[in-house]
């Protein structure tokens, strides 16, 4: 059965013809030169210069039309008819008359393209006749055409040892050529007013052709304003000007996710601690909800996917200090609850509030926790009481930990970032310190997320509107680029599971997308190994710092054990403090 589908416009839907006209030039500002500046101008040489960055390709082109020689030209060469053609035998006249054709018609051919000499002349040889010489000049260019033939010109013979001298070129502006034409796409923005955060991004995961935006406004009672609205949307990134589906919740949306498993279902975290979920064949509004009753009493900050056999199984997290799983196929009760209680009693009371999530597919059984106390929980769901699901606590940030992320090649390896720093921890090592880390940057850092391809590569959001790329294999101490994209903060970073497309997006609901360049998307050779060697080898430094702590404890416990006690007299020990504070303070403004 032949199926056939018939599409029918009428004329008038079609956009209006150009209609272009000329204009004759007009000024439409004059500016007369004003001689007493002249005592100002900064002569510069050269002023402007042009530099040529591509190469310098040629083109030619032959056009061998055949020529129509006569036959009895055959009989004015020189020497005459050769000694084995008997000028009697017209089949091998004829053949060899052919032989001669076809000889003068490439001959006339080569001279056309201009004469070609083999090698200089001496001054003593007498020239050679016009004959020698073109057949000479026939034979070179019947090997070079022969020679062209057998050799591929553009086939690449070293390529491992271009990639290894590459390898040892540390990546830089210059090198790498950082973005690509930053935004490569149209900004998507907020179409309504006034402007909403854009607080979360996820890609879809088929092909990443969409990108999933949650809007909401966090400053306290503005979605309580008449006229905010609370829609979310569903982009297309070759349609960047419309939105290419609408999500309509009952709460403003702080957090996205799409489900890895069914490409239609997209979960969300609402403001008012509801969770929701979306099917977007469906139509806009929610299949189903979670009642207020039995949900978060805070926003939620986080919401994921887990990878069950139905795929309808997730967790969310709030500041409210809980972590609550659920199945979309029954949304009435959590199936299972966790409060963040570090000191293990389950006391609301004492919970640290989450405001970030991270859940690693190759991890099934655990996840972590970033809270606003600035203090990272990592967590087992298969512990057999809820005071040991919490299993490791790490004391991180001074801030809030705005998000935690594992390492895609190294799961035991994860990012976290808060107040003015990025760091990189390892679950080997519970009671210590990061393994390593950023410097302090003066503005707040907002997000970070790790490169799908380079396992050293992670980005870093600021809130003065700048993205930094790090990569800790080539540099510890400074980004290997950074970025300007808005004046607005960046709240939030989402990379391609490709590592081709960066999305960020700002504090007024704009969302960038920016294309990275292959140095930063192009896994190298060894790069994994030397990123899995540079870490151990931290990890190994870091634990013997700490028994080297932990020795000088000791000690210290020891020394204090047998002295006398001594009372210190708190007056002194403020005057004390305060003076060391000042003299810190006064220290650093005269070091900025």
């Amino acid at each position: 059965m032949e199926i056939r589908y018939e599409y029918a416009r009428k004329r008038c839907e079609f956009g209006r013809p150009c209609d272009f006209s000329d204009f004759l030039a007009e000024v439409t500002a004059d500016i007369p030169p004003d001689p007493s500046l002249a005592d100002d101008f900064i002569p510069q040489d050269p002023v402007d210069f042009a530099v040529q960055e591509g190469p310098v390709m040629a083109l030619h082109e032959v056009n061998t039309d055949r020529v129509q020689v006569s036959i009895q030209g055959v009989n004015h060469l020189e020497g005459g008819w050769p000694k084995h053609v008997d000028p009697k035998n017209s089949e091998l006249t004829t053949r060899y008359r052919e032989e001669v054709e076809r000889e003068e018609v490439y001959t006339k051919t080569i001279q056309r393209l201009g004469s070609v000499r083999p090698c200089p002349d001496p001054p003593q040889s007498p020239p050679e006749p016009p004959r020698h010489t073109a057949m000479l000049s026939l034979q070179l260019m019947e090997h070079y055409i022969r020679q062209n033939n057998t050799i591929d010109i553009y086939e690449e013979y070293f390529e491992e040892e271009e990639e290894e001298e590459e390898e040892e070129e540390p990546p830089s502006y210059k090198t790498i050529n950082g973005f690509a034409n930053w935004p490569v796409l149209s900004p998507q923005r907020d179409p309504n007013q006034p402007k909403r955060m854009a607080t979360r991004l996820s890609w879809h995961p088929d092909g990443n052709k969409s990108v999933a935006v949650a809007y909401c406004s966090m400053e306290f009672q503005d979605n309580i304003r008449k006229g905010m609205c609370i829609d979310s949307y569903i982009w297309d990134l070759e349609k960047p000007y419309s939105p290419e589906t609408t999500l309509k919740p009952s709460s403003p949306v702080v957090t996205l996710e799409y489900n890895s498993k069914d490409w239609h279902h997209v979960l969300g975290g609402c403001y008012n601690g509801q969770i929701v979920y979306w099917d977007t064949r469906k139509g806009v509004l929610p299949v189903d909800m979670t009642p207020v009753e039995v949900s978060h009493r805070d926003p939620v900050y986080g919401a994921s996917w887990l990878p069950s056999r139905t795929g309808t199984e997730c967790f969310s997290g709030s500041t409210d200090g809980q972590v609550l799983w659920w199945d979309i196929r029954k949304l009435s009760q959590p199936s299972e609850k966790l409060i963040l209680d570090i000191t293990r009693q389950e006391q609301l009371k004492n919970a640290l509030g989450a405001i970030s999530l991270d859940f690693a597919p190759t991890l099934p059984t655990k996840f972590l926790v970033g809270t606003e106390q600035g203090i990272i929980i990592s967590c087992n769901r298969d512990a057999k009481t809820p005071p040991e699901k919490i299993a490791y606590v790490f004391r991180s940030h001074i801030g809030a930990v705005y998000r935690v992320t594992r390492n895609p090649f190294f799961p035991k390896v994860f990012l976290s970032v808060g107040d003015w720093t990025a760091r990189i921890w390892t679950e080997e090592l519970m009671d210590s310190s990061s393994i390593m880390e950023t410097k302090y940057h003066t503005p707040y850092l907002l997000d970070t997320c790790w490169s799908p391809i380079k396992p050293a590569v992670f980005f870093t959001s600021k809130s003065d509107g700048t993205v930094d790329i790090w990569d800790f294999l080539y540099h510890q101490k400074e980004p290997a680029l950074t970025i300007k994209v808005s004046i607005e903060p960046l709240l939030s970073l989402c990379s391609q599971d490709n590592g081709r497309i960066l999305g960020c997006s700002t504090r007024m609901g704009t969302v960038f997308m920016l294309e990275i360049s292959s140095g930063f998307c192009t896994l190298r050779k060894n790069e994994k190994t030397l990123s899995s060697s540079m870490f151990e080898r931290e990890a190994r430094r870091e634990k013997v710092l700490q028994d080297k702590h932990r020795e000088r404890l000791v000690r210290e416990q020891e020394r204090a054990r047998a002295q006398p006690e001594q009372q210190e007299d708190p007056h002194e020990v403020f005057k004390q403090s305060k003076a060391d504070f000042i003299a810190h303070i006064k220290a650093e403004k005269r070091r900025r």
